[in-house]
């Protein structure tokens, strides 16, 4: 327990990797505040776009940072494969069926039905791998429920079209999860070529789709983080990237938005009512782990029983 700090983890893997680790993260947070002013909670927002565009200067920054950040994403990777594929009895952790449980997946897919993270449908698949249904943001109150317990301030999401059943799995239970594993569970691959080698690698390594093994979500928090490496390299290619259009002043009376992205840790629903002068007069969110709060309580119940 003393041992899950950075100090713990530089232990574990070596000063070097350590080093690694906090080089790339300074400066990825470097590069966000660049752009957005700082790296926490930016500053860059406007109605109607952002305050400011990026830079030619920035923009070479972001090249150079790319090449690095698919470089440390392959070394995190190739040190998963070591030490955790590798360990016999890791392996059998992630396969366990403590950390097993059979629902539904949700995440955002672009035209192609690629994992995408700011654009697109969300896509629902069964516990068989099967599509359930796809929406848009503005459809989420039409698909999604949230059940309330008198035990708990949150409340628990879950499927219309299946229902609530309870806390239990199944096709007959309309809970689902979003996140990593469910990400890629529900789409058809990656959008960016060594994110999909990877991609390929764990369906075969771990039998195919969709996958129910909590703690794979590690394997696959991986491969969206090789994805979004190779993603910057990209972006940062774009002609417009740098254009001096970076506002929309078409701006119309405010009244009701619903907007859906993908965050690290799954997908974020806002939905916003306001007045004639944009002041917002009602709010709801289903955030990442509110999305995952059945299944959360369920895993917590299930590890519980079979281990203390």
């Amino acid at each position: 327990k003393q041992d899950r700090n950075i100090l713990g983890v530089i232990d574990k893997v070596g000063v070097e990797t350590g080093k690694k680790v906090i080089g790339i993260r300074k400066n990825a947070r470097g590069i966000i505040s660049e752009i957005a002013g700082k790296n926490v909670h930016p500053v860059l927002g406007l109605p109607g776009g952002v305050a400011k565009r990026v830079s030619e200067d920035t923009r070479e920054r972001m090249k150079h940072f790319a090449k690095e950040a698919v470089e440390f994403a392959r070394f995190t990777l190739d040190t998963f494969h070591d030490i955790v594929l590798g360990n016999k009895e890791y392996t059998e952790l992630i396969l366990s069926d403590i950390y097993y449980h059979n629902t539904y997946y949700m995440g955002m897919v672009d035209s192609n039905n690629k994992v995408s993270f700011y654009e697109g449908d969300i896509k629902v698949i069964d516990p068989e791998g099967k599509e359930l249904l796809r929406f848009k943001p503005s459809e989420y109150s039409s698909v999604i429920g949230e059940h309330v317990e008198p035990w708990s301030y949150i409340k628990f999401p879950f499927l219309k079209k299946v229902g609530w059943k309870g806390f239990s799995d199944g096709k007959d239970s309309g809970i689902y999860r979003v996140a990593p594993i469910a990400r890629l569970n529900a789409a058809d691959g990656m959008a960016t070529p060594l994110a999909q080698e990877e991609y390929e690698k764990m369906y075969e390594t771990l039998g195919g789709k969709p996958i129910h093994n909590t703690l794979a979500m590690h394997w696959a928090r991986l491969i969206e983080t090789l994805y979004s490496a190779e993603r910057i390299a990209e972006l940062a290619q774009l002609p417009e990237l740098t254009s001096p259009d970076i506002r929309n002043m078409d701006l119309k009376t405010p009244g009701e938005g619903v907007g859906i992205v993908e965050a690290p840790r799954g997908t974020l629903i806002h939905h916003y009512k306001t007045d004639q002068r944009g002041i917002i007069t009602a709010c709801n969110l289903i955030v990442a782990s509110l999305g995952n709060s059945a299944a959360m309580r369920m895993s917590v119940e299930k590890a519980a029983k079979r281990l203390v």
